[in-house]
């Protein structure tokens, strides 16, 4: 079986590397910007390719051809000032990859979409894979992902023959991606040192609710899927979900209720002012999103995540006082 992977050296990708790796009847080619160090898990075949430029498509096809599933992981967080570039990698950039899936006559395709794909909901309560993926507009991730998911309703629609399925993660997180994760999303604002203390107290929204899934668990729910062929949508979520109060209890501090506008108004003030590179956006995402119900996954595919979600934030916080990452992966390199 031979499987292609986009965005290979990311996250997820080294994770599904890592996992596909111990598989004998799977061959892995990578599909990436900036090809890795060859060494494990990055020793497979590697094409470098700019999914962003205009006519990817057309030696990303040749690249298809013979393939038995592509799972699409490439996408772009930074520069969160710069959302037409995000848009050309995102959005653009998948559209290119279902084009040359099908150009290429590829049965399986494999799209890693999130839990920012779905419309806002109250956390009160879980929702399944019915519920709607519009996405929230303030957020431009989320309506990246909400256009992507537009566009595999129609891939599915015009391929009658082409089994599509996306997968729907909460937030996916790993000590390997310590370093990127700090990169993207927090700066040199704030500084790892921070990690290896504890905190007075920790302000945060009472609504800033949140699942965590660990990019390992992910990894063996897609070899599930591209070996079994599975269609559809499958939400991805470890227990427990994640208040302010067990953050808290997590990085041994105390949770302190903060409003939701002020917290938005600092990151919006401090996005603008380039001190940290996490928009606003991120924030009315965080504290809108839904929760995931992952039966389907543990249903149909048997999935049950190995980590719990405490244990993953926790090893997660260690690696980014740890400054932990891959050195052999551009975009995971410390």
């Amino acid at each position: 079986m031979r499987i292609v992977v986009t965005g290979a050296t990311g996250n997820v990708g080294t994770a599904l590397l890592r996992r596909l790796a111990a598989e004998p009847d799977i061959r892995v080619h990578g599909v990436s910007r900036r090809p890795p160090a060859p060494e494990p898990p990055y020793d497979v075949s590697w094409t470098p390719l700019d999914l962003s430029k205009s006519g990817a498509e057309e030696p990303l096809a040749d690249v298809l051809r013979g393939a038995d599933a592509v799972v699409h992981l490439a996408w772009k967080i930074q520069p969160s000032h710069d959302e037409a570039e995000l848009y050309r990698t995102n959005v653009a950039g998948s559209d290119r990859v279902f084009r040359a899936t099908r150009k290429a006559g590829v049965p399986h395709l494999v799209h890693m979409s999130s839990v920012g794909a779905y419309s806002p909901a109250v956390k009160d309560h879980t929702v399944d894979e019915s519920w709607p993926t519009d996405g929230m507009s303030k957020s431009y991730y989320s309506r990246h992902k909400a256009a992507v998911e537009r566009q595999l309703d129609r891939i599915e629609r015009d391929s009658p023959g082409l089994t599509v399925t996306r997968m729907r993660p909460a937030l996916i997180l790993q000590p390997d991606a310590a370093a990127e994760i700090k990169r993207y999303f927090l700066g040199p604002l704030v500084p790892s040192a921070l990690f290896r203390v504890d905190l007075p107290v920790l302000p945060l929204p009472r609504t800033m609710v949140l699942q965590f899934v660990h990019a390992d668990d992910v990894a063996d729910a897609l070899a599930v899927v591209v070996q079994r062929k599975l269609p559809g949508a499958f939400n991805l979520a470890s227990d427990p979900v994640i208040t302010p109060q067990v953050l808290a209890e997590v990085m041994r501090t105390r949770h302190v209720p903060l409003p939701p506008t002020v917290l938005r108004g600092l990151a919006r003030v401090t996005w603008l002012l380039r001190l940290q590179p996490t928009s606003h956006g991120w924030v009315d995402l965080a504290l809108t999103v839904p929760l995931l119900d992952a039966a389907k996954a543990r249903d149909e595919l048997g999935w049950a995540p190995r980590h719990n979600a405490r244990d993953v934030l926790r090893e997660l916080l260690d690696g980014l006082g740890r400054r932990e990452g891959v050195s052999a992966s551009p975009p995971l390199k410390p």
